[in-house]
């Protein structure tokens, strides 16, 4: 486990396994990023920790800790967009309000219930579950006949 003193800011640095992020995203919008510079996604991102640097007694490298795409769900309509839109809104309030712009801060912001409509509009586990079931049966049926 790497030891950082107080003063101590790793740099942040992202590798360049992005799949998650292209495998959410339509052909349709991928299409759009490439005939449309400038054109506009948003996305719910998750990232891990995958190694660092800079972090052994007496190393003269500035610690550096590299990140990875893990998973990510990209907005699909605009109603989805504006939700998101709304969360990081919420949560850049957040931090103007606690001074968090240059460090980590207290902990987790929580956007409240920003993403509230938006999941209420969404399938459950359940329903994915049952649809993940007829479309497996579906297939079933086709062998049958």
């Amino acid at each position: 486990m790497p030891k950082l003193s107080p003063a101590d800011v790793p740099e942040i640095k992202l590798d360049s396994a992005a799949a998650a992020v292209e495998a959410s995203m339509t052909r349709e919008q991928r299409r759009g990023l490439f005939e449309k510079p400038g054109t506009v996604v948003y996305a719910i991102v998750e990232m891990s920790s995958k190694s660092y640097t800079g972090h052994a007694e007496g190393e003269d490298k500035a610690p550096n800790v590299k990140l990875r795409v893990t998973g990510c769900e990209v907005a699909r309509s605009d109603e989805d967009a504006k939700a998101l839109i709304e969360a990081r809104r919420a949560m850049y309030r957040g931090r103007q309000i606690d001074g968090t712009f240059d460090e980590v801060g207290k902990g987790p912001i929580h956007p409240d219930a920003q993403l509230g409509d938006l999941t209420a509009s969404k399938p459950t586990e359940a329903e994915l579950k049952a649809h993940k079931a007829r479309q497996e049966q579906a297939r079933r049926d086709q062998y049958v006949r």
